[in-house]
């Protein structure tokens, strides 16, 4: 039975989903105005993986992730780099995507952008001044925020504590504006020269907050099962979603909300972000380090934990792959010689691993647990490869099952494979110089080998390579 810690709940509830077998998942997606850090991606790895588990419990999973196209970074970057803000988003959409696509994250059912969905949002933020939830200040609209009796539940606080913080961060303009210091923008009147769009109120564009309200309600419905982000997202944006949907629509918006964990780097487990100048951009990482390697580190953690960002955590997970890649091409190979039929016992052993595997996942997707289900696997799969005789439908099984739990972290198994022909004549050359021991030249050809990152091992059932 899944049970997901639930942020406004602060327990972890038991998942039961609106429609039988189908969950609609709404994850808030990045501003696109530069390219994504490590920590952009822990949020992106983090949902992804726990889109996968859905999938493997087999749940239909309507995922959507939005990409914030317009707002105050955008606007600057874009006058920075000479170039529209359309241009701009469409510059690090672009790079989003080929980023994503190298941490072997599966592509969302919809990427809407706000842009693309202005009429919406001017219809959204009508209703909520009809209802006396918004009000218009010289083309500005803010969200009428005491008025949502609900309001800091989500964020397991008083509106007095939140009205504190957020009048330190607003500028003395905004706040003569408003009614109450912890009220929000909706809509914000345009500057001289700015993008913008016509409206009830003038040109303007939209606040950050009501884009996903209206994107989620569209794509999704007016109650979800799951809304995911980061952990600073809770508030005050996931706040402000929930306080404009619930007073729109007049219904629960979000049935579980989920919140990942931050990455840290240096001796003070700081948090990485953009704003403090201590991150470590995706694009320039994966030219260095196996993107496969980036994305298990942060998949292997259970989601709500801060990953430490260092050499160290980057090389055990390096190093982790490496025994499961390992494993699977020890199963490939053994394959070749296997007897037909099926090893009762082992079988038994492995559906035991799933079972404990789903147990561990099922605990709000403790992949920490998970992940050691799969290395029990992949070890009883090399002690069962090490033996005399082996059967292929087990092998079959042991494959199946070991690609479809590791396939939960994003873990895609490579076959071995040798395409270049000398070096399959130096293969041969070498079994023959063996048969005929003439030990030197097979000693030879296998540091000839070696020096071009195939190394040779010689077993009970014949001589196999791999990859160094």
């Amino acid at each position: 039975m899944l049970r997901i810690y639930n942020t406004l709940t602060q327990e972890k509830d038991v998942f039961k989903p609106i429609k039988p077998r189908t969950v609609n998942m709404y994850v808030c997606g990045p501003t696109v105005y530069n390219y994504i850090h490590i920590g952009n991606a822990r949020s992106i790895v983090a949902f992804d993986t726990i889109r996968r588990y859905l999938e493997y419990c087999g749940y239909h999973v309507n995922y959507v992730s939005n990409f914030t196209d317009v707002d105050d970074k955008l606007i600057k970057a874009a006058k920075e780099q000479n170039m529209s803000v359309m241009q701009l988003a469409d510059k690090y959409i672009d790079a989003f995507n080929e980023d994503v696509k190298a941490l072997n994250v599966e592509p969302a059912t919809m990427n809407p952008r706000a842009t693309d969905n202005i009429d919406g949002i001017i219809k959204f933020i009508k209703d909520l001044i009809a209802k006396d939830y918004a009000y218009e200040v010289d083309g500005d609209v803010y969200y009428r925020t005491r008025k949502f009796k609900d309001y800091g539940h989500l964020a397991h606080q008083s509106v007095d504590d939140l009205e504190s913080g957020a009048s330190k961060h607003v500028s003395e303009e905004e706040l003569a504006k408003k009614q109450d210091p912890v009220d929000f923008a909706l809509w914000k009147k345009a500057k001289p020269d700015e993008i913008s769009w016509d409206s009830p109120w003038g040109k303007g564009r939209p606040g950050w907050h009501i884009e996903c309200s209206v994107m989620s309600t569209k794509y999704l419905g007016d109650t979800i099962d799951i809304h995911g982000g980061g952990e600073d997202l809770k508030f005050p944006h996931h706040e402000n979603e929930r306080a404009q949907s619930e007073a729109e629509t007049g219904k629960k918006f979000v049935n579980y909300w989920m919140h990942n964990g931050f990455v840290t780097v240096g001796d003070e487990n700081e948090k990485m972000s953009k704003s403090l100048g201590n991150f470590v951009m995706v694009h320039d990482l994966i030219k260095k380090v196996d993107p496969q390697v980036i994305r298990f580190l942060m998949s292997t953690t259970q989601y709500r934990r801060p990953i430490q960002y260092n050499e160290a955590n980057l090389q055990a997970a390096a190093n982790n792959l490496s025994k499961l890649q390992n494993a699977y091409n020890n199963l490939k190979y053994r394959l070749k010689n296997a007897e037909e039929g099926s090893d009762l016992k082992m079988e038994q052993e492995v559906r035991q691993i799933q079972a404990d595997f789903q147990d561990a996942m099922d605990d709000d997707f403790n992949a920490q647990n998970g992940i050691d289900c799969v290395y029990e696997l992949a070890k009883l799969a090399n002690t069962y490869a090490e033996r005399e005789f082996v059967f292929a439908d087990t092998i079959k099984l042991v494959i199946k099952k070991l690609e479809k739990m590791a396939g939960v972290f994003g873990v895609a198994f490579v076959d071995e494979e040798i395409t270049d022909d000398s070096i399959k004549q130096l293969i041969e050359e070498r079994n023959e110089a063996r048969k005929n021991k003439n030990f030197a030249r097979s000693d030879e050809i296998r540091e000839q080998l070696k020096e071009q990152g195939i190394i040779l091992e010689d077993t009970a059932q014949g001589t196999r390579f791999r990859r160094e």
